[in-house]
């Protein structure tokens, strides 16, 4: 079976945060309080930290050389909260980068920021590394519910940094927004997306917030609106957004014509990414007559620890957690898992080239879930029927191997 290796994108993780939401379950790790609430790394940390993601980076290439024949297709700086780290640091970042591998010339290159982080100047700081797309967390405007969730900064805060980003020529930006929140009513939520909508960004992840386990939220539960008030919610947001030009083309995140997110669409087309940073993961695929379909899957974790992260570096060790091989039996779940979360689902053809396997092995799985009114009535597509992704849980639970 012809093998093509998918695209390659690059995560990288910065731990650190001004303090810890206690609804947020990410590896993130708050700078010393005893600071003063600070909003940036200190320069010896920011540039041994740059130090460690580049070395870690040769770890994965010594491991994985093939990985150097494939240009970067987009890059994503994650947190914690990336834009506590300086224009500079990225800079000394990218030089090392780019000395190791290739980007597309139309590279997505996205960074998190948060409102309460960064100013004007550091927004043009970012735009002259290279960083092209943004991605703020806004969660909310209201200062009740920025409040209940731990956030930084305020309602106005948040428009501001909009318009220092517009100012230092970010065209790209995403507004990361969350709602049934703690004294949420429907007309709060709404008032919320409008004025996110009114910013005109050309992207919004809207999501209802969820309990995690290991969170504060999760051993302490806030009251969040009744069912009830959700689906409103949920139902009016849509159409609210639908109206504004914002297709929604996977399960939180909706974009105006043309600006997708493409670092998430290769997460969901099942794409190759390298993890760097404190508790970054990664998939990587080879090709390799000795394994199933003759593809080769391992997913790859870094330790978590900024200070154990770090410490790797002084002692000249690898960065590696640990690793696993994708059997035959997990890969259509892990496939599905990412692929049924878009929309219209992905051509038929792309699971035999990301998987390796046999699509004709699940054919009497998908009759038995388009019967059920599950699954599309298209044969050259892969995807659930609205009703389908309504119940997208239980769809996945079907590819599932005890």
């Amino acid at each position: 079976m012809d093998n093509p290796l998918p695209p390659l994108s690059l995560y990288v993780h910065l731990p650190w945060c001004v303090r810890k939401c206690p609804y947020c379950d990410f590896n993130s790790h708050a700078l010393d309080a005893s600071a003063g609430g600070i909003t940036r790394l200190d320069a010896d940390t920011e540039r041994q930290y740059v130090q460690a993601l580049l070395a870690d980076l040769d770890h994965d290439l010594a491991a994985w050389p093939q990985v150097q024949q494939h240009p970067l297709v987009s890059i994503f700086f994650g947190g914690g909260t990336p834009s506590l780290m300086s224009p500079e640091g990225y800079q000394r970042f990218f030089e090392g980068l780019q000395q190791r591998l290739q980007l597309t010339k139309d590279c997505e290159i996205t960074l998190e920021a948060n409102p309460g982080t960064v100013e004007q100047g550091r927004f043009s700081g970012y735009r002259a590394t290279g960083i092209n797309r943004l991605s703020m967390g806004v969660q909310s405007f209201a200062e009740p519910q920025l409040k209940a969730l731990g956030r930084i900064h305020s309602g106005q805060e948040a428009i501001n940094a909009v318009e220092a980003a517009r100012k230092a020529g970010f065209d790209n930006f995403n507004l990361d927004l969350m709602h049934g929140l703690p004294d949420q009513t429907e007309a709060l939520a709404l008032a919320d997306l409008q004025q996110a909508i009114d910013l005109q960004p050309t992207h919004l992840s809207w999501y209802q917030l969820t309990l995690e386990p290991n969170t504060e939220f999760f051993r302490r539960p806030p009251i969040l609106p009744e069912e009830d008030t959700l689906v409103a919610i949920q139902d009016a947001g849509q159409a609210l957004l639908a109206q504004a030009g914002f297709e929604q083309y996977e399960v939180s995140a909706y974009a105006q014509s043309g600006y997708q997110a493409r670092h998430n669409l290769n997460y969901w087309t099942f794409g190759d990414y390298l993890g760097l940073g404190a508790g970054a993961h990664g998939k990587l695929s080879r090709l390799d007559n000795t394994a199933a379909g003759g593809l080769s899957i391992e997913r790859r974790w870094k330790t978590r620890q900024p200070q154990a992260y770090l410490s790797r570096l002084i002692e000249g060790r690898d960065f590696l957690a640990g690793t696993e091989q994708l059997s035959a039996a997990e890969r259509p779940v892990e496939f599905m898992m990412n692929a049924l979360r878009l929309a219209e689902g992905v051509d038929a053809d792309l699971y035999a080239r990301r998987t390796g396997l046999l699509l004709a092995d699940l054919q009497p799985l998908l009759v038995d879930l388009q019967q059920r009114g599950l699954w599309t009535a298209d044969d050259n597509r892969l995807a659930c029927s609205p009703l389908g992704w309504r119940w997208l849980n239980t769809v996945l639970e079907q590819f599932m191997v005890d």
